[in-house]
């Protein structure tokens, strides 16, 4: 299951969300998003569990924990990429690489 997790602070890293998430299960995947141009993180990343049970444990335990400064919002992924696909999209029609998979 892919999750998505907002609002993080701009210090969070991979390893940060891996010991948060591997309590729960296996952890195949994880990435924090940052600005291609800017080379500063955008305050969102996602984490790929292979288990379902584990991710909805996973997103129940950590939805609203404080990470970083603030309160992470923790949610299943496919809600956040059919919300925004058409945002994702400029008007050169060039997605952004790290979501690019996801779309």
């Amino acid at each position: 299951m892919n999750i998505f997790i907002g609002n993080l602070g701009r210090t969070v890293t991979d390893q940060d969300l891996r010991q948060l998430f591997e309590p729960y299960g296996a952890v195949d995947t994880i990435e924090v998003i940052i600005d291609r141009e800017t080379g500063h993180l955008c305050g969102f990343g996602f984490v790929e569990m292979p288990e379902r049970g584990a991710a909805r444990a996973a997103i129940a335990g950590l939805h609203g924990m404080n990470l970083g400064g603030r309160a992470c919002a923790v949610n299943e992924a496919y809600w956040w990429v059919r919300d925004h696909e058409a945002s994702l999209i400029p008007q050169s029609g060039n997605i952004l690489p790290s979501l690019q998979a996801r779309v």
